[in-house]
Parts: structure tokens; sequence; C-alpha cells
């Protein structure tokens, strides 16, 4: 099989796909100036207290009050309260190995026994604002790297269960032990297997510098105030997804192709050379046809391989999805197996739906009916194969005897959703569609704006394939007309995330010009 990971870098977002022999597996996308991000650290303060659900809202910035559990304020909760304390009584930061670690709180304790109401905290986001919802925090910080994941005010180095070996685990964990500073706790993550002691010396040091030059800002801020975030959101993400498996990467911007490169030569000074720089004129997307696969595997409807489909439909409280045999319930007249094959099919593709779009919560999958209890049990086996490759925690529970598998998936990050049903603006829906002329006036009026009020002579229109090739048509075509009016050095690039009306320019140094921004035009 072979793995690919294709990011595109725009100037407000940046959006990394993942391929398994050029299929779509995994998106994800991010503002580059996101805010409340997961991993960011906050000086937040305690704005109430409720102890009928033992947990706190926590003031941090955002439109709603964080939400804090009890079970989330971790083991070192006093003795980072009491490092607070003693940092804004004596206008300083004490060096956290001088600190004096402090019991614990007890796992069946109370919320009001440990916090006061007004009083500020260091917390963490764990989970990004979903809907309504603000964020989700936690008082156990973590500074994450591509071995290890530091935890300041912990003692325990805990070591990943996925390592193959006991032997493994035990020399990993002896070797923590023997050079992690005091007061700090460390988690071994599953990629530092067969690493040596420098590597992993070198990484320690590093998370560990996160916390003493981001700290002292406590004393220089009032709550609610931002501590830590991530540098290089292009890193940042691809940290948490990279593994050996990858076999290129291709990025369409120098400034994050060097950071990734200097990231793996750095990690994986072996896996540097996949990385490849992407410099043709049609979007990165389109030239490895994951825009086309976003739009088909984002709807409502998904087809299956084998002529059956999935119905998905998302909910405030949980995700359904109906499985539909299609055209396959009349291939064979043997229902009990051809309801196992759907399901089965069925099931390759939700594995895959659930990492595509990033589903959390509870996910109910309504199969067609079987009676056989070993067909039930194939399902269940493979399900729990198709999702064996899913980063994220989950738990699958056996189809039920009404058809119902359920599946628990972990929620980080708001569920992917695009909207793909479109009605053609031209004819409505009721006939062929062909560019308005109207539209064609409206992008000669931009064009001229971009030459003569922004006084360039060299940029991209991107547009839809369907415009562009309209634009193209003929021996003297309306884009050479355009060229030979305005400016020989405007190129026309189809873009296929663009909708049929859309439009965008793009100047030589690849930033977009707003021709509806006033502000802007000399």
């Amino acid at each position: 099989m072979t793995s690919e990971l294709v990011i595109d870098v725009q100037p407000k977002e940046i959006s990394i796909a993942i391929l398994e022999d050029k299929k779509l597996v995994e998106y994800q996308k991010e503002a580059r100036n996101i805010s409340f991000a997961v991993g960011d650290v906050y000086l937040g303060k305690i704005k109430k207290l409720m102890p009928g659900l033992n947990a706190a809202f926590v003031d941090v910035g955002y439109k709603k009050d964080a939400f804090l559990h009890y079970q989330d304020l971790g083991p070192g909760i006093n003795t980072l309260q009491k490092f607070l304390d003693t940092a804004s009584n004596k206008k300083k930061i004490l060096p956290i190995g001088r600190m004096e670690r402090l019991t614990g709180s007890s796992k069946e304790g109370s919320i009001t026994d440990v916090l006061k109401q007004g009083n500020n905290i260091l917390v963490q986001i764990a989970k990004e604002p979903i809907s309504t919802k603000g964020p989700r925090l936690t008082a156990e910080l973590s500074f994450a790297g591509r071995f290890l994941v530091a935890l300041p005010f912990g003692d325990k180095v805990n070591v990943s269960s996925k390592l193959k070996t006991n032997e493994e685990r035990m020399r990993l964990k002896q070797l923590i032990q023997s050079i992690k500073p005091k007061n700090f706790g460390v988690i071994v993550r599953t990629s530092a297997e067969g690493k040596r002691v420098a590597e992993l010396d070198t990484e320690l040091k590093t998370l560990v510098r996160r916390w003493e030059d981001n700290v002292p800002k406590v004393l220089k801020t009032s709550a609610p105030a931002l501590i830590y975030e991530e540098t290089g959101r292009v890193v940042a993400l691809l940290r948490d997804i990279f593994n050996e498996s990858f076999e290129h990467i291709y990025v369409n911007d120098e400034k994050a192709y060097n950071e990734i490169h200097d990231y793996l030569s750095l990690i994986d000074p072996d896996k540097a050379t996949i990385v490849e720089s992407y410099k043709g004129e049609v979007p990165i997307f389109d030239h490895f046809a994951i825009t086309k696969q976003l739009k088909s595997g984002f709807g409502k409807t998904v087809t299956v391989k084998n002529g059956s489909y999935l119905i998905i439909e998302h909910t405030e409280a949980m995700h359904v999805i109906d499985v539909n045999s299609g055209n396959r319930s009349r291939a064979s007249s043997d229902q009990e197996n051809t309801a196992a094959e759907v399901n089965l099919a069925a099931a390759e593709e939700i594995a895959r739906q659930l990492r595509l779009r990033d589903m959390g919560g509870i996910i109910a999958i309504d199969f067609i009916d079987m009676r056989e209890l070993d067909h039930r049990q194939h399902l269940y086996d493979a399900m729990r194969k198709y999702m064996a490759n899913d980063r994220a925690k989950h738990n699958i529970l056996p189809v039920n005897k009404f058809g119902v598998m359920l599946i628990t998936r972990q929620r980080v990050r708001p569920v992917l959703d695009f909207t793909t049903d479109e009605t053609c603006p031209v004819c409505f829906g009721k006939g062929s569609i062909r560019p308005s002329i109207f539209f064609m006036d409206v992008l000669e009026e931009k064009i001229s704006e971009v030459v003569q009020n922004f006084k360039v002579k060299k940029f991209k229109l991107y547009v839809h394939p369907y415009i562009a090739a309209f634009i193209k048509q003929g021996v003297f075509s309306q884009g050479m007309k355009w060229k030979l009016k305005y400016s020989m050095g405007m190129r026309i690039i189809p873009d296929q995330s663009l909708g049929l009306l859309e439009y965008k320019f793009i100047d030589w140094d690849k930033t977009e010009l707003n021709t509806d921004d006033e502000s802007l035009k000399a």
C-alpha cells in the first residue's frame, strides 16, 4: 500500500490529505490564525463552581466559558496551584525543580475542595469549541513531541502499551527515569521504539524548554490570557499524523516545505528526502484528484463500490449511518449472503468515512439484517480490522439483534461536513448550463480593476473548470481577447474547489487580490 501526504497551504488555512493507494482516507483543515486549538495553554479565571456536575466553568477568553471537570484536574493540581500562588506573591517564577510536590487530590473528591471561585488556574485546551459548547479543558498540562510527552508537576513515566515487547517497554522506562528532570512526568510514545538515549534526551530538553520559555508570561499578564501555543501549524499537524509508511509528502508552499524538511531532518533524517515542493499552476488538491474525492465523499449519500450506498446523517447528539443494498438486491437470490456481502463492503467504507470526516461521539450504524450469528461475528471482526489504523480512540460493540452496531469514537475537533448539493445558478436545474454573458461581463470588469486600479500586470485568475474551458475555447478565445486588451501576464487556471460563479485573483507573490475592497485600490 502506497501512503502519501498532500499539504495545501493557503493564506487563511492549511489542509492536509492522506492518500492510501491514491484514495483519500483522512483529511484535516485548520485556519492558520486559529485560536483555542488543542494543546494551547491559557491562564484562566475560575468563574463558577458546579458541585452538582463536579466541574468548574473557566474564563479563557472564549465567548462561552470553558468546561473543566474534576477528573481532568490531574494528580499535580495542588502543586500547580501552589506554584501559581507562590509566583503571584513573590513576583517571580521558581524553577519547577525546586518546587515541593504536594499530595494529589482524591479520585472521588469534590471540585470545591480543590478550586476556589475567582482564582486563576493554568489550563490546556483538550477539545476545541464544538457547536454551542465552549472548549473542554484539562489542568494536567502536557507538551507533546515526536517521541515523548512532558508533563509539568508530574513524576511518573508511562510507556505506550502499543510497543511490541515488554523488554523494550522496560528499557525505555528505565532510560527516561534516568534523564527526566525533577517534577516532570513523561509519556513515552510508540514512535520512540528503538530510539537511542541521545535522541530522546534532546527532545525531552526541548519540551522542558517550552515550559521554561513560556511560563514567565504568567507574571506579565492577567487572566484570561494565552500562555503557550503551537508554533508552525503545518508542523503541529504533521507531528501527530506522520508515520514511517509515508512514501511522499507534497507541499505547495516554500516556507512550509522548509519547515517540514527541517523537522523531518531532526526526527528522521532518512525521511527528509520524501518531501517534495509542488510548483504546478493547477491547485495541488486538483492535481492529486483530492478535490473531486472531497466533493464526492462528504455528501449525505455515499456510494459503495459494489453498488450499495450509505446515508449519513449528523445530529447534535450522535451520527447515524444507514446501509442500503441498492442494485445489489437483484444480484443474487440468496438474501442472507447478499446482505453479508453488502455489509462487509459497507463496513470498509464506513471505517474510511469515520476517519475522513473525523466523526466523533456516538455513531449508530443500521446494517442490513442478517439472521446467522456467524455473519454478525464476521462483520464485527471485519469492522475492528478496518478501524485498526484509526488514530482516534474508539470502541466497537457487536451487531445487536436489530442489526445495529454502535461505535464510540473520540471527539476532539468539530466533525467535517461539506455541502455538496448545488442547484445550477444559471438554469436553476431546468436545462443545460452555459455561463451567463453577465458573468463574463463581471469577470472582465474585475480584470480591468486588477490591471488599472491595483496596477498588477501579472496575475492568475482562478475559476471553475467549466468556466475556464468556456473562456479558453476557440482559436481566438475570450481569454485571448482579455489578454490583448488588458495584460498578456494574465493566466486562467481551473480550480475544482470553486463554485460555478466563484473566482479569485492571485498575484505572482501568491497574495489574493480582494477586488471588492475599495481601500486596496490605487
